[in-house]
């Protein structure tokens, strides 16, 4: 299923079977929504809380977390570019970098990382994604966007009928939530009452400081790094660099728990001395921002699939069902692969006279795909307890496939279109992949070993 969830091919869209139809938040994940949206109803009204223009790039207050890095993953990509032909083209005209392997860089636990074919990055402030997202949605004959607060729903024999808003009932054929991690869908479902979706979280207390510096360069040979740590590594800041538009760099650093960065240019600076040099060289730049930082207590997601009473013509996407730890730069390919779940649900004509679980369970591939692989890691650094052991044995694969990833091309290619979900992570556990893993890294630990140690230098007496 996930295969068929991630093509970028174009659907066949039957006639529209929709008056109305309403997106609750103007994120990326409800703008993508908006355009699935565009296919199937006469007219597609998305509700935004802050005020934002087609073209306004200051951003939205309900993004706090905006000023961080945001770079757009294969999958992301290709999905956008399924819905908005030549956005990537667009997008770098005006300023965004994409960099092809030979232009990233990464360390794993300090040693540099092959580079992978792959790695194709788009990097760009997500203000700015997002501000070219909407002016391409709004740019659709049938889509516009409303300044206001959604209150609640409005329901007629087992459906939603409108979406309350300012006040007002706006009717409605079909909605989608796409309010984020503070959805309020929840509660309005309970209090009406229908159930309320499980919530899931897993405590991960990460934190970013992020800061811009200048740059020089139109076309610098380095578009994007990341220096990351296993959880159990010596070393605890990591680091990710990216060229953005307005010929500026992004810099940011995150940690855990109890290590949080000051939102301080010298502190900062003396976090980046334990980087690799490119790190430490941009951080000398001039900086033309403040550094900003954000913490993110916990991971969370709503298991729409498994409750049993739901109103039809309701969908969720986004961070309003998953939000994941944010170092693993999932959660905007996850937003586009809802949109694409969303399309293939409208495209197969369902009976929208009941709940939407077709759509929910498919999107449950998506959620899966991202939640197991960052969770994983998540776990092993936060738990306390000893896990039972068809967990530990699970981990203790995975982590050979990671470790291999960085010294093998193969496993590398493999893993990348895992952590960019352009494949299910079950790809990861073929006997071929494992078996490959084993044997990569039982000969790159040999050679290590053979590596002999430098020789005692004797001191030269002083005549």
């Amino acid at each position: 299923m996930f295969t068929g969830l991630s093509s970028t091919r174009q659907p066949e869209v039957p006639a529209r079977s929709l008056r109305r139809a309403i997106v609750l938040g103007g994120s990326v994940a409800g703008l993508l929504a908006a355009r699935v949206l565009a296919d199937h109803a006469d007219e597609v009204v998305v509700v935004e809380r802050d005020e934002v223009g087609e073209d306004d790039a200051g951003g939205r207050r309900g993004v706090p977390q905006q000023f961080q890095v945001h770079t757009l993953l294969p999958a992301g990509r290709a999905q956008i570019e399924r819905w908005f032909p030549g956005f990537t083209g667009e997008a770098v005209d005006r300023g965004a970098v994409l960099s092809l392997s030979h232009q990233v860089q990464a360390w794993a636990d300090d040693v540099a990382a092959v580079q992978a074919p792959n790695v194709v990055l788009l990097s760009e402030s997500r203000t700015f994604l997002e501000t070219l997202l909407r002016r391409r949605t709004l740019a659709l004959g049938n889509v516009h966007q409303v300044n206001g607060v959604a209150e609640g729903l409005r329901y007629r024999d087992g459906r939603v009928t409108a979406v309350r808003v300012g006040g007002r009932d706006l009717s409605a054929d079909f909605v989608v939530d796409a309010m984020g991690r503070a959805s309020r869908l929840s509660d309005w479902l309970h209090d009406d009452g229908w159930d309320r979706p499980e919530l899931e979280r897993m405590r991960i207390d990460v934190n970013y400081a992020t800061a811009y510096f200048r740059r020089a360069e139109q076309d610098p040979p380095t578009g994007a790094a990341i220096s990351r740590f296993s959880p159990h590594y010596r070393k605890r800041t990591q680091a990710a660099l990216t060229a953005v538009e307005d010929m500026q760099w992004m810099l940011m650093l995150t940690t855990y728990g109890a290590d949080r960065p000051a939102p301080d240019l010298d502190d900062f600076r003396a976090r980046c001395a334990d980087l690799p040099g490119l790190f430490q060289d941009i951080a000398r730049q001039e900086p033309v921002s403040e550094v900003r930082t954000y913490h993110q207590a916990d991971a969370r997601r709503r298991h729409f699939d498994r409750a049993n009473r739901l109103p039809a013509r309701l969908a969720a996407v986004g961070d309003a069902v998953a939000s994941f730890n944010p170092v693993y730069g999932q959660g905007m390919s996850s937003a586009a692969l809802h949109a694409s779940c969303l399309s293939e649900y409208l495209c197969a004509g369902p009976d929208l006279d009941r709940p939407a679980t077709g759509f929910f369970r498919s999107q449950k591939v998506v959620v899966d795909a991202a939640w197991d692989l960052s969770t994983s890691g998540d776990a092993q650094r936060t738990e306390t307890t000893r896990p039972p052991f068809p967990v530990r044995l699970q981990r203790a694969l995975v982590n050979q496939v990671i470790t291999a990833s960085t010294v093998d091309l193969r496993i590398a290619t493999k893993f990348n279109d895992v952590a960019f979900m352009l494949a299910h992570p079950s790809t990861l556990a073929t006997p071929s992949v494992l078996l490959r893993s084993l044997l990569v890294n039982l000969r790159h630990r040999r050679s290590r070993r053979a590596v002999p140690e430098p020789a005692a230098v004797e001191p030269v007496p002083v005549p």
